[in-house]
């Protein structure tokens, strides 16, 4: 044997062997992936009251999907038949995938259904405070929803004050057909401005509620009963519990992503009991809403800020026995907040049975750190 051979044989074994070893650490962390992603399957139906840290296992998700599937590839590029342990379990939850991607064909509804179109929208006040720093941002909040038109308009964050220049709830009435208004205001503040929730109904309201949470808050669940016809339908409008990060909480965010050096324990700790509590809220406020669909008589559609991901236990709660209308007729990813951290689809139109979904869209317009979300709604 040349000395070449034994050069070449020698290189051989080294390279295996460091393989094996490289190999045997992509084991454990596949099988830590593997395991996670089988615990996030049980956060939509497991209460943060009993066992909360579930619920951060549903948060990670995506990111878990995303990371079993590069142990897929690794395995396949090896020919190793691990390929299909992590492919398994992927599998094995699809049906969560397409609560968060979705690609159907449009369709049109029949000419002679009622159509009802419904728009979503967390308006973070209008930009009261200029965060945005453009002073046209509330004008070009009100021109989106004038050129959409819908005939059911749910908002979050709602701000209107008692002047002639920032009256939003008497501008929005004067602009677009959905003149007829139910308003709940959570909190007061001088100069007689008025900060919660509003739904806006191009059809006549015959019955206006709140869903009580047992205590104050600013996040709030109305219900307003709806005559179309000789139809009666529920819509729900809610914002539910936020994470309610500060500005700390960010910028320590802000410096991981970044990989700047920061070991504050402390502020990770603080992070991690704002989820929790958030968590626990959620699922608290999601039981009381859910009971109070199952006992509506009326077919209802449901639109909000949840402030979950649809790997959540809120989401789940509420949406039981319903439809999603993103799920239904969306297109691409669903994602409607656009803060800083987390950004996933938290913003969501549902609706009974009675109601058939249609062209479903995401506005991609940054006027708000949530995008509005509009849908057609068949009556049948």
């Amino acid at each position: 044997m040349s000395k070449e051979n034994n050069i070449y044989q020698h290189n051989t074994k080294i390279k295996k062997g460091k393989r094996y070893f490289f190999n045997k650490g992509a084991i454990f962390f596949n099988h830590l992936a593997a395991v996670s992603l089988l615990i996030s399957y049980l956060a939509p139906h497991v209460s943060p009251e009993n066992f909360y840290f579930i619920a951060f296992f549903g948060l990670a998700y995506p990111t878990l999907v995303i990371i079993n599937f590069l142990f897929v590839i690794y395995w396949f590029i090896q020919l190793k038949k691990r390929a299909f342990y992590s492919l398994f379990i992927i599998l094995s939850g699809w049906i969560n995938i397409h609560h968060y991607v979705q690609f159907t064909v449009s369709t049109n509804p029949g000419k002679t259904k009622k159509l009802v179109k419904v728009m979503q929208y967390n308006v973070k006040v209008f930009d009261l405070y200029n965060w945005s720093h453009n002073l046209e941002t509330r004008e070009k909040m009100f021109n989106l929803v004038k050129d959409e038109s819908p005939d059911i308009l749910c908002m979050q964050e709602f701000f209107s004050r008692d002047s002639s220049k920032f009256d939003n709830l008497d501008s929005i009435v004067h602009f677009q057909k959905a003149k007829f208004v139910h308003v709940e205001y959570t909190s007061h503040a001088r100069l007689h401005q008025h900060f919660g929730i509003a739904t806006f109904s191009s059809y006549p309201i015959v019955l206006r509620g709140k869903i009580d949470f047992g205590y104050k808050s600013n996040n709030v669940c109305i219900y307003t009963d709806i005559k179309m016809g000789s139809d009666t339908m529920r819509v729900y409008n809610m914002h539910l519990q936020s994470i309610a990060f500060g500005v700390n909480d960010y910028k320590y965010m802000e410096d991981l992503q970044n990989d700047v050096e920061n070991e504050d324990l402390e502020r990770s700790k603080n992070i991690l009991r704002r989820l929790k509590l958030a968590f626990i809220k959620r699922s608290r406020q999601a039981e009381l809403i859910s009971a109070s669909i199952a006992a509506c008589r009326y077919p209802v559609i449901v639109c909000g800020d949840f402030n979950d991901t649809p790997g959540s236990y809120t989401y789940h709660t509420i949406a039981n026995h319903l439809q999603d209308a993103f799920v239904e007729s969306g297109n691409g990813f669903g994602r409607s907040y656009v803060g800083k951290f987390p950004s996933f689809r938290i913003d969501y139109i549902l609706h009974s049975d009675k109601f058939k979904a249609y062209n479903f869209k995401t506005i991609r317009e940054e006027l708000s750190d949530h995008y509005p979300v509009v849908t057609y709604l068949e009556v049948n």
